[in-house]
């Protein structure tokens, strides 16, 4: 049995969603359904129980994930071994960040790493931060850089490597949103609100606003990425709330202010973020090694 084979039925063992379990390993629903087939037939039960999209693992293919698991985890020991046998370390790294940690953070912890291993390719995959966690835990990539959630998986390693306060935002031009907020007595339910879709920056905002006691916010929109977000406060769409790392490597810093509020709100952990099962491989291994050094 081939190991991709092994490593799409793992993803869908914990994912238990075919369409999600497709596009992370870049197939259509129809091939993985004939994939899953294929091992099925090799085994000679049925793994899983299903319909069109979701499924259910049986009482053989609880058995068979861990057996999966085991051979893929002999497999990347084996992988980990022949490397280290190698003069020169080789391999690709994968990582995902935000746009903006690719240029405030992601440098400093590759540098000596390139130095060490100049030889290993690094993948640098830019998008949201807040599905970071996701995309390692989904094995789209090797390493993120991450806020801290709430409840992080157990199956997650997660160094700190910075502490992320969050600020209140609104625009310097003169526009209506700046007018309402210059009023006496400001009328918060009327202030149109800019926040991100999920994640640390949204909560925390959520939790400061609730506590101000006057009704709900006036959502005006949610978007993706806090960067697009400081950018559509800058333009005086509204008022937002975003991570003080993004705002001081904008390049429309200058025309946003940051609002003072009452009480502050908690800032956030970065870190480094990877599945613990992997870090005795020796591409992540050598990595983690030159940031906990660094």
């Amino acid at each position: 049995m081939d190991i991709k084979s092994l490593q799409v039925f793992t993803h869908l063992a914990n994912s238990l969603h075919f369409g999600q379990t497709a596009h992370a390993h870049h197939v259509s629903p129809s091939t993985l359904s004939r994939m899953i087939q294929r091992i099925e037939e090799e085994v000679g039960c049925k793994l899983l129980q299903r319909d069109n999209r979701t499924a259910v693992l049986t009482k053989a293919g609880v058995k068979f994930e861990k057996y999966a698991n085991q051979q893929l985890q002999q497999w990347q020991e084996f992988q980990g071994d022949i490397l280290a046998e190698q003069p020169q370390l080789t391999g690709k790294l994968s990582i995902y960040c935000s746009v903006t940690a690719a240029y405030s953070h992601l440098p400093q912890l590759l540098d000596g790493f390139r130095r060490l291993y100049p030889q290993i390719e690094i993948m640098l995959e830019t998008g949201n931060a807040e599905d970071a966690v996701s995309k390692v835990i989904d094995r789209q990539v090797d390493f993120a850089i991450a806020a801290h959630p709430e409840s992080l998986a157990k199956s997650c390693y997660f160094h700190s490597i910075a502490q992320i306060p969050i600020s209140i935002i609104a625009p310097v031009i003169d526009c209506k949103v700046k007018q309402q907020l210059e009023q006496r007595q400001v009328s918060w339910p009327d202030i149109p609100i800019i926040l991100p879709d999920h994640g640390a920056a949204r909560d925390r905002f959520e939790k400061w606003y609730r506590q101000k006691g006057e009704g709900k916010p006036n959502i005006y929109a949610t978007v993706s990425g806090h960067e697009a977000l400081v950018s559509m406060v800058a333009l005086g769409c509204g008022v937002g709330v975003a991570p003080e790392v993004v705002l001081e490597n904008s390049p429309v810093k200058d025309r946003i202010q940051r609002l003072t509020v009452p009480s502050a709100m908690k800032p956030f952990e970065l870190g480094i973020c990877c599945l613990k099962k992997r870090m005795n491989e020796s591409v992540i291994n050598a990595f983690m090694a030159t940031v906990l050094e660094g």
